[in-house]
């Protein structure tokens, strides 16, 4: 009888353990989903403020022009609806016209459509939407294929910024979506001073840029950029104090130029 009664016991108490250590870990998992909803919020208001401070919905009726590294670019967004163009001069002396609208990419050569690989039209079509996309940041930062979380606070340069880190999900992220993006964004002016990411193409880099040359055309800001790299592997959250203490090396200076409204 003592031996049943001890069983019993026995087996009740394990039993209740087993339940508070369940139910402890429910617990520790809702704090933990509460916390990532949490920092999803702060950064998913941080972005729209930025957004915002730098042309908000003037992005979605934008057209414009401007020349980066001698060669001019034009965009046109209406709504969901956006059309992107690059043209320049080829070493045969070849007007050469690139067209991405709405995800569809064509290339014209002395204004005849010629055909193009599936492989080429990617290519291409990724580079001119990359020049566009850089140009016009932080306008799509709130895309459907952003991942957004809030990383906390930082001071560089003796100004104060909010930290956002920005993933893409396989699904519409595009070619590069395994890249990864830090953006500092001014907790004054909510402009993005600071941006950085790492790549994986062609034995992968850690970039770091800077902003200067800010100026408003028709509501919307453009900024010019340093660019700095930092050794393979450097964590993003690092870059700034290598920044301050000049151990960053500049490889370029990203300029857009000759910035139009297209009436």
């Amino acid at each position: 009888m003592r031996f049943i009664l001890k069983f019993v016991f026995l087996t009740l108490l394990m039993s209740g353990t087993v339940s508070c250590k369940s139910e402890h870990k429910v617990s520790k998992t809702k704090e933990e989903e509460k916390q990532v909803v949490t920092e999803l919020s702060i950064a998913e208001k941080i972005v729209n403020n930025t957004i915002e401070a730098h042309g908000g919905e003037l992005y979605d009726e934008a057209s414009y022009r401007f020349s980066f590294r001698n060669k001019e670019y034009t965009f046109i967004n209406k709504e969901n609806e956006f059309k992107y163009t690059l043209k320049k001069v080829s070493n045969k002396k070849d007007t050469v016209l690139d067209i991405l609208e709405n995800g569809v990419f064509t290339r014209r050569v002395n204004g005849k459509q010629v055909s193009l690989s599936e492989e080429d039209a990617s290519k291409y079509g990724e580079s001119l939407n990359s020049v566009v996309y850089f140009a016009t940041l932080p306008h799509k930062l709130n895309d459907s294929a952003v991942k957004k979380l809030y990383k906390g606070e930082i001071e560089i340069k003796g100004e104060n910024y909010d930290v956002i880190e920005v993933t893409f999900k396989q699904e519409g992220g595009g070619k590069d979506f395994e890249d990864k993006y830090y953006y500092w964004i001014n907790k004054k002016s909510h402009k993005m001073d600071y941006l950085a990411y790492t790549y994986k193409v062609n034995g992968g880099g850690v970039r770091f840029r800077s902003s200067y040359n800010r100026i408003n055309v028709g509501g919307i800001i453009f900024q010019d950029y340093i660019n700095y790299k930092a050794e393979v592997g450097t964590y993003l959250k690092d870059l700034p104090v290598l920044y301050e203490n000049d151990k960053l090396k500049e490889v370029s200076r990203i300029n857009i130029e000759n910035i139009n409204l297209i009436e």
